[in-house]
This record gives structure tokens, C-alpha cells and sequence, in this order.
């Protein structure tokens, strides 16, 4: 019986075929648009949750809060305090230094490049790892001699040397207004896809290198900030209000003087921000699914209206108020059911394409085009159900007569 609904319900379908396509294309618009705002809301999630698993989710700085009004000098941390902060948190801190930076020229030669300075501890590679591909990185006779070594991208010492291996080679360059002459020990490449680079602000007219930390907090080795990597083993929560509530108690201030910045907040803010934009475009986008709704209640009305007399005719042949209902209902369905597998055509080939184009993998949920489907065959039955009913329910001498 069913099968038997099905071969009428596609032959009524073929014999008006524009107004079958026309009937499912308010699904399809909703259906492809729906799976293509939440695919690429997942997308662009995945991408920012790749961004931040980059730049290291147990990533946190520590500092005096900007509201503070008086801040004093022993507000800020000192090379001893923070070694003090390794010793009592031990192997619950991965990584820790001054959370210190700097821009300024380098100068090789005739050749000017803008840099940006970053101050790292020797075991920095622990937790942002690189490819070394010549020399050495920073190790800790740098960090404590505080020798003038780096370490630049490959990049970078294309823009300031013209070649990539750059080891042993010196420039010149000012900090705090001191101009020194600093040596290469090392190169490295580090891959990061065109999303990261854009969002993480990737110049390619700057070089940027690591230095020693404890160059950048010369002469008076008071800095700002604490900036720390916490084990991934940690309760990562209690942990940071720990460190939080430690350094307010040897500063003589209250925790909530004190600023903690996570690299995770932030995750979860932009997560649930895209979340929350996501959700929304795709409700407005799905009421298109209501307007196409609408749309196969009104063809199947007319579709009943021109063929009463088939009704008259299978229910005078003994035909059940029951089978004309499911014959109805399947048709219905059948259209939104159709019009929601194109939608899903679209909307995965658009998303994809989207992809293709800028050279990210995208995210799409088979729960999302299950339900896609489900709910266009759903949306078909609701609004099929009236003409259905209306078809069921006509008296067959009626129908016999009606021209």
C-alpha cells in the first residue's frame, strides 16, 4: 500500500513539474540555508577552537587591575618573585616569564626591517612548538647570561638578510634605547593556515624574532605582567585562583586587585558568542521553512480541488476515507521530503565550495542534515494534513459529479 501511495504520489508530481519545483522551493531555500548557517557557525568555531589549541589554552596572564587607582612599585613583579612562583606551584606551572615584548628597527646593513621583539625563557618550545630548521633555539645560558641571541622566523630573516639561514649573522637594533648588535643562533618555520594568519595579525612586512626575557626587563627588572602555561593535568580554574589569591597575599593587595586573563575565557566567550549568532541566523533563516509550508498546503488544496473526481472514483471502487488521507499525506511529504534533499545538495556543496575556496576543512554535522530531512518531511505531513483531510473526507457522489 505504501509503495502503491508512493508511484501515485511521484506520477501526480511528474505531471506538473514546474509546479512541484515551485511547490518545494521555499523548502529547499530553508533547508540549504539553515544547513549552511550552522555549518559554517560550526566551522568558524572549529577554526577559533584550532586558534586558541595554538596559542595554548592554559595560557593566562596575571597583572595589576587597570581600575586599581594608586598602583605602587611593589604592585609589579620582580625576577625573584617569579622564581618564587615556580618553586611554590611547582609542576603545576608548565611555562612562566614576564610576559614581556617590544617593537623596534633591526638594521642589517642597508637593509631597515620593523620587528617585533617577544621575551621567552629557553623551555618556551615546550609549549609553542617550532620547526627548527637551522641552528639552535634559545637555551638557558642565554636566558641567564642575558645574551643578545635570537631566534627569527624564516620569513624574518628573508626580509632583514635575504636568506633564510641566517645563523651567525649580526644586526643592529635599540632597546630601552640602547643600541646593541644581536646575534642569529637560530631559525625557525612554523605552519599556521590562512585563518590563523589572519586573525592572529601575521605581517609580512614586519619580522618578528624571540629574545632572551630577561634582556627586556633590563635595567630595572620590574615588569607587569605574570604570563604563565599551566599543566594540562591541572584543575585549570582552581589552579589560576590559587595563583591569583598567592600573589594578592605577597603584594598586600586583594585578589580582586589583581587581573587574570585566560587564554580559555576567551575561547569560551567567541565559542559562545558564534554559538549564540549561529542559533540565531539559522531561526530566522528556517521561518522560510513555514513560508514553504504554506506553499504545499496551498498546491495540494488545489491538487485535491482537480481531482475530486479521482477521489469519487476510488472511494465509489471501495476505497477508505483512511487510504485517501495516506495517499494525500505521502504526496505532501514526498514534495517537502524532495525539496529538502535539494536544500541539503545545495547547502553542503555551497559550504564545501566556501571551503574549497579558502583552503579550510569544513565542519558538517550528519545530526544536523538527518534532522534537516526529518524535519522537512515533518514540515510536509503538518501542513498536508488539511488538504488531506479535505480530500478524505468528500462524499463520493459528489465527487463523481463534479466537472
Amino acid at each position: 500500500m505504501l509503495f502503491e501511495n508512493m508511484s501515485m504520489a511521484f506520477s501526480a508530481i511528474k505531471v506538473n513539474k514546474m509546479r512541484s519545483f515551485l511547490t518545494m522551493l521555499g523548502i529547499i531555500i530553508g533547508i540549504g540555508s539553515v544547513i549552511s548557517i550552522v555549518s559554517i557557525g560550526d566551522t568558524m568555531r572549529s577554526l577559533f577552537a584550532d586558534l586558541y589549541k595554538d596559542v595554548g589554552v592554559t595560557q593566562a596572564y596575571i597583572s595589576i587591575g587597570y581600575w586599581v587607582d594608586e598602583v605602587r612599585q611593589s604592585d609589579y613583579f620582580t625576577l625573584d618573585e617569579m622564581e618564587r612562583v615556580k618553586e611554590i606551584f611547582g609542576d603545576q606551572i608548565a611555562y612562566i616569564d614576564s610576559g614581556m615584548s617590544t617593537s623596534a628597527d633591526a638594521v642589517n646593513k642597508k637593509t631597515t626591517v620593523a620587528f617585533d621583539f617577544e621575551g621567552i625563557d629557553y623551555n618556551y618550545i615546550d609549549v609553542q612548538p617550532v620547526n627548527m630548521i637551522y641552528g639552535r633555539y634559545l637555551n638557558e645560558g642565554d636566558v641567564l647570561g642575558r645574551k643578545k641571541n635570537v631566534v627569527m622566523s624564516a620569513e624574518s630573516a628573508m626580509l632583514l638578510f635575504g636568506v633564510e639561514d641566517a645563523v651567525g649573522m649580526t644586526f643592529r637594533t635599540s632597546l630601552y634605547g640602547n643600541v646593541d648588535e644581536f646575534t642569529v643562533v637560530g631559525v625557525y618555520k612554523k605552519e599556521i593556515s590562512p585563518f590563523q594568519a589572519l586573525m592572529m595579525g601575521t605581517s609580512t612586512d614586519r619580522g618578528s624574532a624571540y629574545v632572551p626575557y630577561t634582556l627586556l626587563t633590563w635595567p630595572n627588572d620590574y615588569f607587569y605582567y605574570l604570563h604563565l602555561y599551566a599543566s594540562e593535568d591541572v584543575n585549570l580554574t582552581e589552579f589560576l585562583n590559587q595563583l591569583k589569591a598567592y600573589v594578592a597575599n605577597s603584594k598586600g593587595r586583594n585578589p580582586e586587585d589583581y587581573r587574570l586573563v585566560t587564554a580559555m575565557e576567551e575561547m569560551t566567550s567567541v565559542d559562545s558568542v558564534m554559538s549564540g549568532l549561529s542559533a540565531a541566523v539559522g531561526g530566522i533563516a528556517a521561518i522560510s521553512l513555514l513560508v514553504g509550508g504554506i506553499g504545499i498546503m496551498n498546491i495540494m488544496l488545489v491538487s485535491v480541488t482537480e481531482r475530486t473526481r479521482e477521489i469519487g472514483i476510488r472511494k465509489s471502487l471501495g476505497a477508505k476515507t483512511r487510504d485517501i488521507l495516506i495517499q494525500f499525506l505521502t504526496e505532501s511529504a514526498i514534495l517537502s521530503a524532495c525539496g529538502g534533499i535539494i536544500g541539503i545538495l545545495i547547502g553542503v556543496g555551497l559550504v564545501s565550495g566556501i571551503g574549497m575556496a579558502f583552503g579550510i576543512g569544513v565542519v558538517i554535522r550528519p545530526a544536523v542534515v538527518v534532522l534537516a530531512v526529518s524535519f522537512s518531511a515533518a514540515v510536509g505531513v503538518f501542513f498536508g494534513l488539511y488538504p488531506a483531510s479535505k480530500a478524505a473526507k468528500a462524499d463520493p457522489i459528489d465527487a463523481l459529479r463534479y466537472e
